[in-house]
């Protein structure tokens, strides 16, 4: 039997604030109800730089001053989606260096637009549970300034109904 695989293609930036991560609330997609890194899918003809500045700016209201890339890796796990039974999210990671303007806590909705808006979250207090697998990369970068790219294999994935959101609606 062929397993089908949904692949998902996305930039994200790690802001790190006085020892918190700055995520955001997702509202779609297998992270559905936990915190997620700021970022996404690119527009038809946008590079990379370009895709991780919009995205940081339509989900946190932050604007990118300076940033670097610092890798990229996939992860894949198990997740029952249209005809999919897994689904590999590959991923280019950004550390952003600097930003301006102000956190927002609820964003623009638009069409496509899979967060509610952006908060800073202690490292310690982001778990697997709670978050999606890149804030759990974001935070082992972090905690050991160094990016490790080895693709990531998830046995086991549950999509958080509602219900079981880990911040509030």
């Amino acid at each position: 039997m062929v397993k089908k695989v949904h692949r998902a293609f996305g930039v994200y930036g790690i802001i790190e604030k006085q020892g918190q991560l700055v995520v955001i609330k997702k509202n779609g997609g297998p992270y559905i109800n936990r915190y997620d890194l700021p970022g996404g899918s690119l527009e038809m003809g946008e590079s990379l730089t370009k895709a991780v500045d919009r995205e940081i700016a339509e989900e946190t209201g932050l604007l990118v001053k300076h940033k670097r890339q610092i890798g990229t890796t996939s992860f894949t796990y198990p997740w029952q989606y249209q005809d999919y039974v897994l689904n590999q999210h590959i991923a280019v990671f950004y550390k952003i260096e600097e930003v301006s303007g102000l956190l927002k806590e609820a964003v623009k909705q638009f069409e496509d637009q899979d967060a509610l808006g952006a908060e800073c979250i202690p490292l310690v207090a982001l778990t697997d549970t709670n978050a999606s697998p890149l804030v759990i990369k974001a935070k082992e970068y972090l905690l050991g300034r160094q990016f490790d790219d080895r693709d990531q294999v998830i046995a086991s994935w549950q999509v958080l109904d509602n219900h079981s959101a880990v911040f509030k609606r």
